[in-house]
């Protein structure tokens, strides 16, 4: 979805300059506009994903860290 966009405005030079601008594409994505999927009613995914976790500790999914450890520190992460 992001790409056909990215791509087509931009020429990069570099792959590090690409993961930037894919890296802010994903953060705005995902924390700062509301979606209307199922689910979401409104929120954006991180709200959503957050706002559900406490369901997956009662349903003992012990695939779901409490610390959501995806290599990237969403809850502290900023993309200028």
């Amino acid at each position: 979805e992001c790409y056909n966009i990215i791509f087509r405005k931009k020429i990069y030079t570099s792959l590090a300059e690409l993961q930037l601008d894919v890296d802010h594409w994903v953060h705005s994505y995902n924390r700062s506009r509301p979606h209307s999927g199922k689910y979401c009613y409104g929120k954006t995914p991180m709200q959503t994903f957050f706002d559900s976790m406490h369901i997956a500790y009662q349903k003992n999914i012990d695939s779901i860290k409490q610390d959501a450890d995806f290599g990237f520190d969403f809850v502290n992460s900023s993309v200028s």
